[in-house]
């Protein structure tokens, strides 16, 4: 399937491989294709489904922001994969796909057999940190808008959550930069503006309910996720946490090796779970 509609919305989906369906959810300025290497590797174990976030890549640019939000796009994923026929699959995402997967696995139990988190979170957990966000990310919004796409990516590269890829050898960051300008203004601003952490629904008070196997994996050096993403193994019953010693926001990138095996190793692990 390609150009899916759902509620008036076209999502960029692919699927390819059999065995048991995995979902991919890319993170901010990424794409399905995004997953590369680890795409191509996970088709050989699973059927894997990759999609183009709502603003980015292929996929819809919403007129409303908040047809974009965490929440709407969860209850998307869930639409595509029953017509997909690929109820439950297990599902990894990475940042903001790992904050829709979270809530997919929260709202839509049945539709998740087992859930890996890159670098989640739950969200800010009161109103002054959830308005803080809102209003830094329009201005991000208003700033991309404004400079165009090329301003924004070289901006992004500087985030300092993002600090671990500064490192990567220069015919990856190049690709890696590709990708990201493959995007439109009009669609990052979108997601930055519905999608954002402060503009979604936050997330903790929910966790107990989630009953898919769970694994969290987070980098060592991502001083600001790892808390995050400590919040999370927390709030879901026997969730487990791995951390990458040597890899910060990004362990897919950073550490893609040990990323791999890790995904690999858990979502295989006792397969009729």
């Amino acid at each position: 399937m390609s150009g899916a509609l759902v509620d008036g919305l076209v999502w960029e989906v692919r699927v390819r491989g059999d065995g048991v369906p995995l979902l991919l959810l890319h993170g901010f300025t990424g794409r399905g294709s995004s997953w590369g290497a680890h795409a191509t590797a996970f088709a050989r174990e699973f059927r894997v489904v990759v999609v183009d976030l709502p603003g980015h890549g292929r996929s819809g640019i919403p007129s409303d922001p908040a047809r974009a939000s965490v929440e709407r796009s969860a209850d998307d994923l869930a639409s595509i994969l029953d017509r997909e026929h690929c109820t439950p699959a297990h599902v990894l995402g990475y940042s903001l796909g790992a904050r829709i997967a979270l809530r997919l696995a929260a709202v839509h139990p049945g539709v998740v057999r087992r859930l890996v988190l890159e670098s989640p979170s739950a969200g800010p957990a009161s109103e002054a940190e959830r308005a803080a966000r809102r209003a830094a990310d329009a201005q991000r919004a208003d700033r991309l808008e404004r400079n165009g796409i090329r301003a924004f990516v070289r901006e992004w590269e500087h985030e300092p959550v993002l600090a671990g890829l500064l490192e990567m050898p220069r015919a990856k960051a190049e690709q890696l930069r590709a990708q990201r300008l493959r995007n439109s203004a009009a669609g990052l601003a979108a997601s930055l503006r519905g999608a954002g952490q402060g503009s979604m629904e936050p997330l903790h008070g929910r966790l107990a309910a989630i009953r898919a196997p769970t694994l969290v994996i987070t980098g060592a050096l991502d001083r600001v996720g790892r808390g995050r993403a400590d919040v999370v193994v927390a709030g879901i019953p026997g969730a487990k946490l791995a951390v990458i010693a040597e890899a910060g926001h990004t362990p897919h990138l950073e550490s893609p090796a040990a990323f791999r095996s890790l995904a690999t190793s858990f979502l295989k692990e006792n397969s009729a779970a």
